[in-house]
């Protein structure tokens, strides 16, 4: 049984869901968002509550029952407060900086690599060595971050390389002469 799914989704105040078949629609004061439940779960509104069920008893239903319950909490979380994802760059010369629609990122390599920044998603340098990712969907927001850190991701011998805020890069020791 999924503990997560058995919980009811609040709705504060401020926030308004709409419920079209299997659809739900939040929006808030960030924005709008929307999610389409699998046909394994039901999504039912009730006053400041939603409620997911799962259609059957079989595996695939129960996961979807705790997955869909985490999604609607996150668009509900996402048109209130916004998510963010903190990078910082470690390495001499990197750097990065917002050149018009796009991110310059100075990476080590013979040439700058230009990012398009997506609508929906605001990315702030507030230092030449930190990016911020910031938007009001999680999956999104998480995506673009990853495609980031993807292009020079950290190295265990000396560190280099684009990482998040508190990630821990587990060091290895050079070979010995």
């Amino acid at each position: 049984m999924s503990r997560i799914g058995k919980k009811p989704v609040v709705i504060p105040s401020g926030v308004i869901a709409r419920l079209d078949g299997r659809t739900i629609s939040v929006k808030g004061a960030k924005g709008e968002l929307s999610f389409t439940a699998p046909d394994e779960v039901s999504v039912t509104l009730d006053g400041s509550a939603v409620h997911v069920q799962p259609r059957g008893e079989d595996k695939r239903a129960r996961a979807m029952w705790g997955m869909t319950r985490a999604q609607i909490a996150n668009l509900i979380s996402g048109v209130t407060h916004g998510f963010e994802k903190r990078l910082e760059i470690n390495g001499v010369g990197y750097k990065a900086a917002i050149a018009g629609k796009n991110l310059q990122l100075s990476l080590g390599y013979s040439h700058d690599i230009l990012y398009p920044i997506p609508a929906g998603v605001t990315i702030v340098t507030p230092k030449p060595t930190e990016i911020n990712v910031v938007g009001i969907d999680k999956r999104r927001v998480g995506q673009i971050a990853a495609e980031i850190r993807a292009f020079r991701g950290p190295e265990p011998y000396k560190g280099k390389g684009v990482k998040y805020v508190g990630e821990f890069i587990f060091r290895k020791e050079g070979k010995k002469k």
